[in-house]
């Protein structure tokens, strides 16, 4: 049993030798992997191309294009819902380490310094690239150990900018 978010759309998905359900009605579909995380799908005798854009195997979440349009799913497979039911939800998700740059670019503003405390979504520094400002902001919640760049740096693409 799976439980699928897609777009904050909530699915119950389940898998049996007969195939899959969605929210209890069963799934009849035909997927072939084309390339490496390009597929074609039949459904309901309509064609989709789908492509993994992106993963993120702590949060179980993914990205997906299907026929150019955007998807976010994340999944919750039986041991994150029995976790969650618990009360115990989103151990890994919330925890950051290090905070890298996404594009290659020019540090324009620091917003936060070494003991600062952030909540997730907080902007963190202000990276100009391509001629557009773009604000960086907390993946999650932490103390800031260490700034490891100031004002003016020029950065490259997954260099180290802050430490949690």
């Amino acid at each position: 049993m799976f439980k699928a978010t897609v777009n904050k759309k909530n699915f119950d998905i389940a898998s049996s030798d007969d195939g899959f359900t969605v929210n209890g009605s069963p799934l009849s579909w035909d997927l072939v992997k084309v390339g490496d995380g390009y597929f074609h799908i039949l459904y309901e005798q309509k064609s989709y191309r789908a492509e993994v854009v992106k993963t993120d195997a702590a949060t179980k979440t993914f990205t997906i294009k299907v026929n150019g349009r955007i998807y976010t799913v994340a999944l919750k497979d039986k041991f994150d819902l029995l976790l969650e039911k618990m009360g115990m939800a989103n151990g890994a998700a919330g925890k950051m380490n290090l905070l890298k740059a996404p594009m290659p670019g020019l540090i324009i503003d620091l917003k936060v310094k070494a003991g600062d405390v952030v909540k997730q979504n907080d902007p963190l520094l202000i990276l100009e690239a391509m001629k557009m400002e773009n604000i960086i902001k907390s993946p999650g919640e932490g103390t800031v150990k260490n700034v490891k760049v100031k004002k003016g740096d020029s950065v490259e693409k997954n260099q180290v900018l802050i430490e949690f």
